[in-house]
């Protein structure tokens, strides 16, 4: 056990005992978001501030911290278990790593920033002072002897700079960290400077023999003139568990560490070294105190001791082995190295005091040096910092919660005298606690908290004196370096006082009177306010003045000039008109009286100008008292009843001296005249005359002056004079009689107190000693029957008076024999209640007059129904209630009420009282949850018996819901402990009933355990099903909401007023529903709805509605007793108010006007918020009478089919049926709807005018047959033409139609594919397959060939490994590969071919280093951009002509891989998915290619296509491949059509059935056959081709489900493929896999046979035979004769996918979001070459940005959607996207789109569209014009966290193997070019190039 410390040890305790902290309104801040501070560095002299971070290096000014520079460190792709290397593939463990800051360090000699952080093993780098974002020096490849900071952060690494021999030397202690730093030792000499900087190759190392063993822990490092010290912590020696505190010492010019000396450290009594300072002369220490080192404790070492120490152990191991004279071991030679103490002579420490090679190192001490605590603080100390000022020493402790605290050192002990919060609550401060040049200022660093606090570097002044405003606060503060200048006032460090030489002109809160000069006395401390005087003031340790140096007195505003004596002070107080008036209702006035000294107020008191005629206003019952009482010195002149302050009242006016003369004895409130009582009785009976008498003394100052006296009353709106008279007695006494008076008060009371006073002559009125009044008394008031009055207090004189109006009367009022002695009989008014039980002790009321007039009246006079009845004294009210228990009777006894008072004869009441039994019959719930809250009703007779009823469930209460009714009695249940029965009793006041024979079940509480959906709109109404257990036992099941409501709610009168929420019921009515919503004390709204038990597990509720305005605050059910809140049955999801919905009339005209409704089309009916807060299925539309069933309902649109006829309106009328939408509570009414007759075709049947017109002919002459004919033929043309207007139109409508029933049916399908991407996904491709796919379209899935592997290639695959390294490398030289590029671009052989594929390898080698390959970007973009500004720069970035086209393309798609995962993919992929949705729908032609459903003209299938939906349902499972039944299998619905191959059947089935799986991992279609099952035995295996198919003509026509007839519902499997069938079979498949390609020729028979599936590739002439035709081919004739009737099928088609087109272009060209980094640095790298190169062309511009960016990137990613997705893109879905690349193409260009007749098909489609979508591209280049500028540092930190997603070694390697044969193919031509450059002949490049070719050439070069 340790001793305990000594009493005169001061402990100070930082608790709440200390002043709270004071703001930092002084300090300068730097903070740095999302950054980690680790190290402070400060500049000799007025130097920058250097702060080491994570990742970062800040250069700050010393003064204001504005950041002056940065430097970006990290992250680095680095682990901690290898050692620093270049190539990813040495360290595959690699990650990106934050590069935390482990040493920060200045050298003042170079001027150099030496930084050292953890990744690569803690190496370090150098830095311009100037500039920290300058490097100056950084290791290439270090080595082992260049590791010098700890690589993991939480290790400590510590160093000096000190000088050397010559030089500058780095001293590095570190922790043990990481498996590789078993090498470094804890302490090594570096050099700095030389060709290895950092190395400590031939330097000083501490040598450890087992680092497990010595896991050194450092503290700080600090240097003095001669000596460099050490303070750590670590075991006490080998193998031993317990820690000790150390300090270890070397010599600065020792750099082989000989010197090494250290011993241990010990805090007396305290635990281990937190933080150390070396100060003047001192080292301090913070070392760990209290439980679980939770305090701190602070101790001094004075380095003299410190250093004898040392030399001691020194001495000790260099002379005498290390032992002591004891001859214990004292000294030894520590860190288990096999060296020892020796014995050298006496002489060798002072011969060598560094030691030398022969000396023993290193050495420790064995005796501690030890230490007195100076103080303890309540929190562990993380900073220790020191300086002297001002002659003193301070200490800055900074603690682990941010605070710091400055100690003022004095000797032996410490004082904190002051603590302020410098850093967030809960964030340590750093132990690099700097102080600044001038040691006016520290630099505190704190670290980093969870948001929202950040680490911050603040600059705190070392002494705040200006910011105290007065001595008090200055002094108080006890800041050493802070004092008050008197003659300056104000709080100043000492040297700044000046006159601090002086006495007294500094005011120390250290000196031997630290009080601040106050005014001790006044003479004389108040004055009279009409009088001038002379104020002495006292001022003890005033300073002295110079000769014509002078004070003044300030009363006020008021100035005086003072006289000085010692410590006197003499001022002249100002005259009456210059002292301010008193405050109302006061009698004096108080000013400041300063003493000032020119401007400057030296002391300050209060001083008080007083007035006495204003005393005696202050209380006008006392006048005299109030005078000559009070504080001042104040006199009272009785005669002339003036309060005056000298002593004379007027001539011959004798005087009552105020309380404060102590020389007159006739002074004091007992001197004045005064009235000192009544002298009769205070009680006068009201109507009788009364004659008041008072006492009176010292009237003797009146004496010789007669005047009369008055009596005054206050009565209630009277004052009442009566003459009075002065009977004088022996001595000052007297009596005064007023005259006697009859009292009546207007108003009737039975008492009436009056004050009362006495006046002498005119209004001068005599001083009452105390409150005097009398009390007026009326006897009738109060006392309302005879009991009452006789009840009256005797002494009151009260009678009951049978005369005229019998009344309580006082006594002489009443005439002679009118009085009566007894009292009337009683009078029973009610009895309550009128029932009771056969037991009795029930409580009855009785109300009546006359029942007695005390309780011995009544005790034994009262009777119910001839029973006596006991009353209860308690509840006895004089002649008014009589509460009594009755006595047990038989049931049904019943009679009156009878009170017998005395002999009088008794009262009767005109009630009964029945004796009655109630009975309990039933119970209604039989149960109830345990929690309570069931309402129980109860059946029974004669339930309403007695009033105290109550009721019981077992031991618990069950409130009674009143009112309590005859055949009822309703109560809720209370909780109960344990579910079971429990007996229900009632009790009727002493008698219990008990319902035995139906108890009452508590059963388990109800469960909650799922509610969805959680939205609803405000309006309310949603069904939410809420699944749970026991939910039958709650008897109300409710769903509520708890309402926030604004005041502007509440004035709308929205709520509703308070309410009971179990409001009272009648008997016999049935409860009403309670209110929606209810107002809640505190001003909550309850708004609740009912829910409908549906079973035990499942509960039906509507979401209540809640009023605009209202914020929902909680959402729970209330199942009886149970609240469950929503989100605990919804997995933690609240439930959410959404707004009501907005539909907009489907009329344009308004809602009145009717909307003209074409027959078979779908209703689109926009809004706002639709899906928000319901969804489709829950959603009611009607019109009329008739229901519109609801297809779709997205956020702004609803797709619903009306019924195909008009219904009928929905109130019976003959008006238009309304169309109304309904959403839960929601209803809204969009106007009325009127359906369209269908058009009916102009029939004249063409046969029969031709009929006609020959009938006609046969008439009509010869000569008129030619005009008749050409007549004829006229008119048939113009039926043919009308016929196809009608034929247009109709088409015109159809499409529309088709448009909203197909997009209706796309966004069910997309609907149901967002919920499968929920769980599976989007199938995006890895990233490295997608930098394949888009670095080399068209290679297929191996772009690049492997190196070569095989047994003969083991040999020399290292060597061509070797040689491509070094191409790495040489890669890496800006000047190579810049005349690399070039000299291949300028090639005549060398093709645009060659380029991209040179450029996508360079992209692939450099992708480690994207920060250098878009410096490269940026020359060759340079050098391109100058290039076409001297012919057409608008040309630029228009094709891929040069390698900087394809490396722009490749570095987009590297840096946008992120947006297209996070926001363009879904909507890309939803436009992918959507097309291919749309096309399967139709037909598509196999062999043509050609598809019903599309957007090119050229892939349209121009035929009428009878087809028909098919749904098959697929076997998947086990049993998918076997027999039919087999178990384990699943069917799984497939959407065909029946005119689809048997291939296309196979390709669709696979996409449904795998719709969840990436294509590359489905099943191939070639690999599978289709087999048609029927019943347990019928397998049919289909195919494209087989016997049955149809040759006709050399046609042969593939097989559909048509052909083989498979219905609608069939059963199919995919079954592996058992037979080739044959080579025509297996070609065929895989020709037509697709389903869309061009016509083939098969070789079969001599003229071979023609393929076709829905139409043949040209159409011939069967015959010229005319036949007769149906009506349906005489169609198909008319539109082959106009093909372009089908271009319609384009508009539907284009409708339907429009809003997945914008959507898509919404995704691309929004800047709602971040715009992309690489996109913004693009941008201004674009506008930076356009005005460099002088470029003010905006249209220029624009090309630039969309040739760079939208059609060198987006274009290419919306025309192959398999470089993003794993997806199959066949041809027809290629050819729609084809078109809306197009249109995005189009939509890019500044020209204005124009279109007409001649116009192609694929423009005309979106040519009104166009427009809008180049407004979007110009807004979204305004948008990223105008956004901030995306800068160097966030480029590369972005560009470094992208070069490590593609890092594959042996890719990269055959990258640069496929990069080499190019160089190879031009091998001279490069050689010519490096040789040729002068730059490249200094850096070797040429030879490189040679060395490298030679090792992947596999021969030896010449050189």
């Amino acid at each position: 056990m340790a001793p305990r410390p000594p009493f005169r040890l001061h402990l100070l305790l930082l608790l709440l005992s200390l002043p709270p902290p004071l703001p930092l309104t002084l300090a300068q801040r730097f903070s740095a978001a999302n950054t980690t501070l680790n190290h402070l560095a400060r500049a000799p002299g007025p130097g920058s501030l250097y702060v080491g971070a994570v990742n970062r290096l800040f250069q700050l000014s010393p003064d204001s911290l504005q950041l002056e520079a940065t430097a970006v460190t990290g992250p680095v792709l680095d682990s901690p278990d290898c050692v620093p290397f270049r190539d990813p593939a040495e360290c595959p463990q690699a990650r990106l790593t934050d590069n935390a800051n482990q040493l920060l360090l200045v050298s003042s000699r170079t001027r150099e920033l030496v930084a050292c952080g953890q990744v690569r093993q803690g190496v370090c780098e150098k830095r311009r002072l100037g500039d920290v974002a300058e490097v100056l020096y950084q290791a290439e490849d270090p080595g082992d002897g260049q590791f010098v900071a700890a690589n993991v952060p939480g290790v400590a690494t510590v160093g000096l700079v000190v000088p050397g021999p010559g030089r500058e030397l780095l001293l590095v202690a570190r922790g043990l960290a990481g498996k590789l730093a078993g090498g470094v030792p804890p302490l090594a000499v570096r050099q700095l400077a030389g060709p290895q900087p950092f190395s400590s190759e031939g330097l000083g190392r501490l040598v450890v023999g087992d680092f497990s063993d010595y896991n050194n822990s450092y503290v700080g490092a600090f240097a003095t003139a001669h000596f460099a010290y050490f303070v750590f912590r670590r075991r006490g020696a080998r193998a031993q568990a317990e820690y000790r505190s150390y300090v270890a010492r070397v010599c600065l010019g020792d750099a082989n560490l000989y010197s090494y000396v250290e011993v241990p450290l010990a805090c007396r009594g305290q635990g281990l070294v937190q933080a150390a300072f070396l100060g003047p002369g001192t080292l301090l220490g913070a070392f760990a105190a209290g439980p679980r080192g939770s305090q701190a404790a602070l101790c001094a070492f004075p380095l003299a001791e410190l250093d004898g120490g040392m030399e001691q152990a020194r001495r000790l191991c260099y002379t005498v082995g290390g032992r002591g004279p004891s001859g214990a071991e004292e000294a030894t030679v520590e860190y288990g190295i096999t060296s020892r103490c020796v014995t050298l002579p006496p002489d060798s420490p002072e011969s060598y005091p560094c030691g030398d090679e022969h000396t023993p190192s290193p050495i420790a001490g064995r005796w501690p040096l030890e230490a007195e605590p100076l103080l303890q603080l309540a929190q562990p100390i993380s900073a220790v910092a020191a300086l002297q000022a001002d002659g003193h020493t301070l200490a800055f402790l900074g603690d682990s919660q941010g605070q710091l605290h400055k100690v003022l050192l004095n000797g032996s002990r410490g004082q904190v005298y002051h603590s302020e919060q410098v850093g967030p609550v809960g964030s340590a401060i750093s132990p690099d606690l700097l102080v600044d040049g001038s040691s006016s200022h520290l630099y505190v660093l704190t670290a980093q908290q969870p948001p929202p606090a950040s680490a911050q570097v603040a600059r705190v002044p070392v002494a705040a004196c200006p910011q105290f405003p007065d001595c008090a606060s200055c002094l108080q503060a006890r800041d050493p370096l802070c004092g008050w200048c008197v003659l300056q006032g104000r709080c100043t460090r000492k040297g700044q006082c000046e006159r601090v030489a002086q006495l007294d002109q500094w005011l120390w809160s250290y000196g031997g009177d630290s009080r601040c000069l106050q005014i001790q006395a006044l003479q004389p401390a108040h004055h009279p306010r009409q009088e001038q005087g002379q104020v002495t003031l006292s001022v003890p340790r005033l300073p002295g003045l110079a000769v014509d140096e002078y004070f003044h007195c300030a009363f006020g505003d008021y100035d005086s000039l003072a006289q000085v004596d010692g410590p006197d002070v003499a001022c002249v107080t100002p005259p009456q008109d210059q002292v301010p008036p008193n405050p109302p209702g006061t009698d004096h006035v108080t000013v400041p009286l300063t003493l000032m000294f020119e401007d400057v107020a030296v002391a300050t008191a209060n001083f008080s100008f007083y007035d006495c005629s204003a005393v005696q206003a202050m209380d006008v019952a006392a006048p005299c008292r109030a005078c000559v009482g009070s504080f001042w010195r104040c006199h009272w002149c009785p005669q002339s009843s003036q309060c005056v302050h000298g002593a004379q009242c007027p001539e011959g006016e004798r005087t009552v001296y105020s309380a404060q003369e102590v020389d007159f004895q006739l002074g004091g409130p007992e001197a004045c005249p005064q009235i000192e009582g009544l002298a009769g009785p205070a009680l006068v009976p009201v109507g009788w005359e009364s004659r008041l008498a008072l006492r009176v003394r010292n009237l003797q100052y009146f004496r010789g002056r007669p005047a009369p006296y008055h009596c005054w009353l206050e009565l209630p709106g009277e004052l009442r004079r009566l003459p009075a008279v002065l009977e004088e007695a022996a001595g000052a006494a007297g009596l005064i009689r007023c005259q006697a008076q009859q009292f009546r008060p207007a108003t009737s009371q039975r008492e009436l107190p009056v004050p009362i006073y006495v006046t002498r002559d005119e209004g001068q009125r005599l001083d009452n000693a105390a409150a005097l009044h009398v009390t007026l008394y009326d006897c009738a008031a109060g006392h309302p029957d005879c009991s009452h009055c006789q009840a009256a207090n005797r002494s009151l004189g009260c009678l009951w008076c049978s005369h005229d109006r019998p009344a309580c009367r006082y006594g002489p009022l009443c005439p002679p024999g009118a009085a009566e002695p007894l009292c009337p009989m009683p009078s029973i008014h009610s009895i309550e209640p009128l029932t009771g039980p056969p037991e009795g002790g029930l409580a009855l009321t009785i109300l009546g007059s006359n029942l007695g007039r005390d309780f011995a009246d009544v005790e034994d006079a009262v009777r119910v129904a001839g029973l006596p009845c006991s009353p209860d004294p308690a509840l006895y009210q004089i002649s008014a209630r009589i509460v009594c228990v009755t006595s047990p009777a038989p049931n049904g006894t019943a009679g009156p009420v009878q009170v017998a008072v005395r002999s009088r004869p008794p009262g009767i009441s005109s009630q009964r009282f029945t004796y009655q039994d109630p009975v309990l019959l039933s119970l209604n719930p039989r149960w109830g949850p345990q929690a309570g809250g069931t309402q129980l009703t109860i059946r029974g007779q004669n339930l309403h018996t007695g009033s105290n009823i109550s009721a019981f469930v077992g031991d618990q209460p069950c409130p009674i819901q009143e009112p309590v009714c005859p055949e009822a009695i309703v109560c809720h249940t209370m909780p109960q402990a344990v579910p079971g029965e429990a007996a229900v009793r009632v009790v009727f006041g002493h008698a219990q009933r008990t319902l035995r024979t139906s108890p009452f079940l508590y059963t388990v509480d109800p469960q909650l355990l799922a509610a969805e959906p959680s939205t609803s709109f405000r309006g309310g109404g949603r069904l939410i099903r809420v699944q749970g257990s026991s939910l039958d036992v709650v008897q109300r099941p409710l769903l509520s909401v708890w309402l926030e409501t604004p005041v502007e709610v509440q004035a709308r009168g929205a709520l509703a007023r308070p309410q009971d929420p179990k409001p009272r019921r009648s008997c016999g009515v049935a409860a009403a529903d309670p209110q929606a919503c209810i107002q809640l004390p505190g001003g909550l709204l309850q708004c609740s709805t009912v829910c409908t038990v549906n079973s035990s597990s499942l509960l039906l509720c509507l979401s209540p509605a809640v009023p605009d305005g209202a914020r929902p605050s909680r959402v729970f059910f209330a199942l009886d007793n149970v609240l469950v809140d929503f989100a605990r049955t919804s997995g933690g999801q609240d439930f959410r108010y959404q707004p009501n919905p907005r539909l907009v009339p489907l009329s344009r005209h308004g809602p009145t006007r009717p909307f003209r409704l074409k027959p078979g089309h779908v209703l689109d009916v926009e809004g706002e918020g639709l899906n928000l807060g319901i969804s489709k299925e829950e959603v009611r539309v009607r019109i009329g009478a008739g229901e519109c069933l609801v297809k779709t309902l997205t956020l702004t649109h609803l797709y619903c089919e009306p019924p195909p006829r008009a219904p009928r309106a929905a109130n019976g009328s003959g008006s238009l049926p309304q169309f109304e939408v309904q959403m839960g509570n929601v209803r809204l009414a969009l106007g009325p709807v009127q359906y369209e007759a269908e058009p009916a075709l102009a029939a004249f049947p063409v046969a029969a005018q031709v009929g006609l017109g020959m009938g006609a002919a046969v008439l009509i002459a010869a000569v008129l047959l030619l005009t008749l004919m050409y007549r004829h033929k006229s008119k048939q043309a113009l039926r043919d033409y009308r016929k196809v207007l009608v034929q247009l139109e109709n088409l015109e409508i159809g499409v529309g139609d088709q448009c909203r029933k197909e997009f209706t049916d796309l966004m069910t399908e997309m609907t149901d594919l967002s919920s499968d991407l929920e769980a599976s996904g989007i199938p995006f491709l890895d990233y490295r397959t997608y930098a394949e796919r888009v670095f080399f379209p068209g290679h297929g899935g191996r772009p690049l060939q492997p190196l070569p592997d095989g047994p003969q290639e083991e040999g020399c695959r290292a060597t061509v490994r070797q040689g491509l390294t070094q191409l790495s490398n040489l890669l890496n030289s800006k000047l190579f590969l810049l005349t690399l590029i070039r000299t291949l671009e300028g090639q005549p052989g060398f093709s645009q071919r060659d380029r991209c594929h040179v450029a996508s390898l360079l992209s692939l080698a450099l992708h480690g280093k994207l920060e250098y390959l878009t410096d490269i970007l940026r020359t060759l973009l340079s050098d391109l951009a100058a290039h076409y500004v001297d012919k057409n720069p608008k040309l630029m970035l228009r094709r891929t002509e040069t390698m900087a086209e394809k490396l722009l393309t490749n570095w987009l798609a590297i840096c946008l891989y992120a947006f297209l995962r996070e926001v363009a993919g879904e909507p890309l992929y939803m436009l992918f998915r959507a097309i291919k949705y749309q096309v399967d729908k139709g037909p598509v032609d196999a062999v043509t290619g050609k598809a019903k459903r599309t957007l090119n003209d050229s892939h349209l299938l121009r035929e009428d296509v009878d087809f028909r939906p098919l749904t098959l349902l697929v076997l998947v499972g086990p049993g998918a491949g076997g027999a039919a039944g087999s178990g384990g299998e699943q069917r799984v619905p497939a959407r065909v059509l029946d005119t689809d191959t048997v291939t296309q059947v196979k390709e669709k089935v696979l996409d449904q059935v795998y719709k969840g799986t990436p294509f590359s991992q489905r099943p191939s279609v070639h690999t599978l056959d289709l087999e048609w099952r029927s019943g347990l035995a019928g397998h049919l295996t289909l195919s494209d081709e087989d016997l049955t198919s149809v040759t006709q003509n050399h046609w042969k026509r593939l097989n559909t489900l048509q052909h083989y007839k498979v219905p609608d519902g069939a059963t199919v499997g995919l079954i592996p493929q058992r037979h080739n069938g044959g080579a025509v079979s297996q070609s065929l498949a895989q020709s037509c896999s697709s389903g869309e390609n061009t016509p083939m020729l098969e070789d079969g028979d001599e003229g071979g046979v023609r393929l076709w599936h829905l139409v043949k590739a040209t159409e011939e002439p069967e015959g010229s035979k005319p036949r007769r035709s149906s009506l349906r081919e005489r169609e198909r004739a008319r539109a082959k004769a106009i093909p372009e009737i089908y271009l319609t099928r384009l508009l539907s088609m284009k409708g339907t996918l429009q809003k997945f087109v914008d959507d898509t272009f919404q995704a691309i060209l929004s800047v709602n979001r971040p715009v992309p980094i690489a996109v913004k640095y693009l941008f201004d790298f674009l506008d930076e070459l356009a005005e460099k190169n002088g470029i003010e062309d905006p249209e220029t511009l624009h090309i630039w940005k969309t040739n760079s960016l939208l059609l060198r990137f987006w274009v290419n990613t919306l025309k192959n959607p398999q470089f993003i997705f794993d997806v199959r893109v066949s041809d027809n879905v290629d050819a729609i996207l084809t078109v809306i690349t197009q249109t995005f193409i189009d939509s890019c260009t500044l020209s204005e789109h124009k279109v007409g007749r001649d116009s192609p098909v694929n423009k005309l489609l979106y040519a009104r569209e166009i427009p809008h979508y180049k407004q979007m591209v110009e807004k979204y280049y305004a948008d990223i014009r105008q956004s901030s500028p995306a800068s160097y540092q966030e480029m590369n930190s972005a560009l470094a966290e992208l070069s490590g997603n593609y890092t594959s070694t042996p890719h990269c390697l055959e990258a640069l193997q496929e990069l080499y044969t190019h160089i190879h193919r031009y091998y001279d031509q490069i050689i010519g070019a490096l040789e040729e450059d002068p730059v490249s002949q200094k850096m070797q490049l040429a030879c490189r190039l040679q060395q490298l070719a030679a090792l992947v050439e596999n021969k030896v070069t010449d050189l």
